[in-house]
């Protein structure tokens, strides 16, 4: 590839910094410190998209920046807070937003690895919202990446920086990144035509 890869992170909550943004910018900067050019679209960024409406054909701002990205990334990653078991409406919304490329080449994310990351009090929801992460990535045709991270904040995973001082939660998002980098060292595969 002749140009720097380019991920795009979307996640967060309207709080600013949150830990969910904490371990999303961590996959981001791994990826950067590989060489990639990142852009995240945090909380307080996704709080300012309309609800999505399909049959509307006004875009914010905001939204069209972030179509711009998913259109433009090699690789996405998406992270969540688990709001009771599932992902959150700020979350879901961006995504939702994805539905504008039903007809471009390549659609959606096809072709492209998906990071998943889901934080939350407890283990149950987060395993839920990161499967559900999972599924949208596959609904959405892209490949997520084999280890997606579940992360309880119920335990301590950072100190008063917001360094992440957890060992299994750094290994898992270091995982993420450095899947997404594999995946996207590879070369691109012959696609083959669909006989008539």
């Amino acid at each position: 590839m002749s140009r720097p890869l380019y991920i795009v992170g979307i996640g967060g909550t309207t709080r600013a910094v949150s830990s969910t943004e904490h371990a999303l910018r961590y996959v981001l900067r791994v990826c950067a410190q590989a060489g990639a050019q990142t852009e995240c679209f945090n909380g307080p960024v996704l709080a300012t998209l309309p609800y999505y409406a399909p049959e509307l054909p006004f875009r914010s701002e905001e939204a069209l920046r972030l179509l711009a990205g998913l259109r433009r990334a090699d690789g996405i990653v998406i992270a969540s807070s688990s709001y009771h078991g599932g992902l959150s409406g700020l979350v879901k919304n961006a995504i939702d937003y994805a539905e504008d490329m039903r007809e471009e080449d390549p659609c959606y994310f096809s072709g492209r690895p998906v990071g998943c990351i889901a934080t939350g009090a407890g283990w149950q929801g987060v395993v839920a919202t990161l499967k559900a992460l999972r599924d949208v990535a596959h609904a959405l045709r892209g490949w997520p990446t084999p280890m997606g991270a579940a992360i309880n904040t119920a335990q301590t995973i950072y100190d008063a920086d917001g360094d992440i001082v957890d060992v299994k939660a750094r290994f898992q998002l270091t995982t993420v990144a450095n899947e997404m980098l594999t995946f996207l060292d590879r070369p691109a595969p012959r696609l083959v035509a669909i006989p008539q």
